[in-house]
């Protein structure tokens, strides 16, 4: 029988549990996530899943690039974040999303024990950051909900130091906020326009993978 950590990221499931519900004292990690479930909270976003191959593909690119801070556009539920974190222990991640409650769920992880994670609200067309402000930024499933996905690709690179890895479908598919569909040339074209001259692409089922080093990057 797997057992609970088996099951689920229960370190951050936990922390979401104790930044989200009054802390009861001397509980373990499976002690505080029962809690949690209890009390009502929705937990099933910590599911462990075998990692998509596109995340697999973006988790080989950062071994090679060993980053040391990372802006993740887009965190949504944390279908990428929580592996992320979770591959990469070290690693200092900051959130942005659109919506609120995404965020504040993600603040909760933080504040529940995670000190290496934050986020905040912020479009990621006119992001709030100064240039250079994060070693890197990932961008998953991100672009084709945008109406100007080539502001979002210039804001990536503006506010990263040394890459940028984006993914979005290579295949129209039913999702009705999806309303942008790429091509290998349409997203160079992007990146080409943002003033990147080095840029990778990858195919992985279904999905492209582009992945920019930025000028100045060792």
């Amino acid at each position: 029988m797997t057992s609970l950590a088996d099951r689920y990221h229960l370190d951050f499931a936990a922390a979401f549990v104790r930044g989200s519900l009054p802390e009861r004292q001397g509980l373990s990690a499976e002690e505080i996530f029962r809690h949690g479930e209890s009390s009502g909270l929705r937990l099933h976003k910590f599911k462990r899943m075998t990692p998509m191959p596109r995340v697999r593909r973006v988790f080989g690119f950062l071994r090679q690039i060993e980053p040391n801070g990372l802006l993740d556009i887009g965190s949504g539920r944390g279908a990428f974040l929580w592996p992320l974190l979770s591959e990469f222990p070290e690693l200092n991640v900051h959130c942005v999303d659109v919506r609120e409650d995404r965020v504040r769920d993600i603040r909760a992880v933080s504040a529940g024990g995670i000190s290496r994670l934050s986020a905040e609200v912020a479009d990621v067309t006119k992001l709030p950051m100064a240039d250079s402000s994060f070693d890197g930024v990932s961008m998953l499933e991100v672009l084709e909900h945008l109406s100007e996905p080539e502001r979002a690709i210039a804001e990536a690179v503006r506010v990263a130091r040394r890459f940028v890895v984006v993914s979005v479908p290579s295949k129209a598919d039913d999702n009705p906020e999806h309303i942008q569909l790429f091509t290998e040339q349409s997203l160079t074209k992007l990146f080409t326009r943002a003033g990147v001259q080095r840029l990778s692409i990858d195919y992985v089922l279904n999905h492209i993978i582009a992945m920019a080093i930025l000028k100045g990057a060792s």
